[in-house]
């Protein structure tokens, strides 16, 4: 992870951090996972499904386009009412009330919130 990354990420994550199963599940799912991100997951306070969750997914799939997994992701973030760190804002930018910081990219440290 570039150091750029790491310290806003450190700066973010207070104590644990926290991730989606979904999160996990995507991660532990390659063949090969380097062992900070291993040691990263291993630590990480570990967010399931709950009916909240459930049902802010089926309201995002209802008014956006967006894969199954990142519409769980965002719901999750929405519901505990975190920043969803991703590389990748264009799949999330439109999703109301979701907040989303991108640490690696260097021209902009803001949290971006639709």
């Amino acid at each position: 992870m570039h150091s750029r990354a790491k310290s806003l990420v450190g700066a973010i994550i207070d104590d644990k951090p926290y991730i989606s199963v979904i999160n996990k599940i995507e991660v532990l799912g390659f063949s090969v996972v380097n062992r900070e991100i291993l040691d990263f997951i291993d630590t990480a306070i570990v967010l399931g499904l709950t009916d909240s969750i459930v049902e802010k997914t089926i309201n995002i799939r209802k008014t956006l386009r967006i894969k199954l997994p990142d519409a769980i992701i965002a719901a999750t973030a929405i519901d505990k009412r975190m920043h969803l760190l991703t590389r990748n804002k264009t799949d999330f930018e439109h999703i109301k009330g979701l907040s989303i910081l991108n640490p690696w990219d260097e021209s902009n440290g803001e949290i971006f919130s639709p």
